[in-house]
């Protein structure tokens, strides 16, 4: 394990031992060094997956990303941490992992959860081609421009959207998928996957508009479309 950078997938809301499988887990087991999104939820999954945190150092990514490389210098392994998802996915571990890469350093993924394959897995919308785009803009009329692109690109590729949003903007991009879709477009919203609250649904934009029950809250989602 030598130089090697682990990106480590973490649960969305399942124990490690329910969502990672076992040769992860020992890989994850026999590491000391993370890099990692955020320290304390870090601190909360070594725990879970059976290591002391106690034994570990873990270092948060910052602008500057080189220092963090230092263990795969002196020959130790690196895991590169997430606070959920997996890692360099609309994360800031992708600039660690570039920089691995750079040096010349071995990347190695975990296999672990993944919410936006999940949600795809579960949608019934197009797999064959699909996009993952990230953010919307958080100003109105920018973000009502890129649904529609959304929308035109979906048709013009036959391709399935998928996009993510703060927790606390979920209603606000709900509303302005629903004003700026055509009605036969099909839209997934995927809702706290792995949890016992999760919730799926698939359904073309008129069903959601005459539904008057779409409100998500600030529970992470995920959302498709497809037209």
């Amino acid at each position: 394990m030598l130089g090697i950078l682990y990106a480590i997938p973490t649960p969305l809301g399942a124990s490690p031992e329910q969502s990672l499988p076992v040769s992860a887990l020992l890989t994850v087991r026999s590491l000391r060094d993370f890099a990692v999104e955020n320290a304390k939820s870090a601190r909360a999954f070594l725990c879970a997956a059976g290591c002391d945190p106690k034994l570990a150092s873990i270092r948060e990514i910052g602008e500057e990303v080189a220092p963090l490389l230092q263990p795969l210098r002196e020959g130790r392994p690196l895991g590169l941490l997430s606070e959920a998802g997996c890692p360099a996915i609309a994360d800031p571990g992708a600039k660690l992992v570039e920089a691995a890469h750079r040096a010349g350093f071995r990347v190695v993924p975990l296999v672990g959860p993944s919410s936006i394959l999940l949600a795809l897995m579960a949608s019934g919308l197009g797999g064959q081609r699909f996009a993952f785009c990230g953010y919307l803009p958080r100003e109105k009329a920018q973000r009502q421009k890129r649904i529609r692109e959304l929308v035109q690109r979906s048709r013009r590729e036959g391709e399935t959207q998928i996009f993510i949003e703060t927790p606390y903007r979920n209603d606000v991009l709900m509303a302005a998928l629903l004003e700026c879709c055509e009605p036969e477009t099909r839209l997934c919203v995927a809702i706290d996957l792995t949890l016992a609250t999760e919730a799926v649904k698939s359904a073309p934009v008129s069903a959601w508009r005459r539904d008057t029950r779409t409100s998500i809250g600030k529970r992470p989602a995920v959302f498709l479309l497809q037209s």
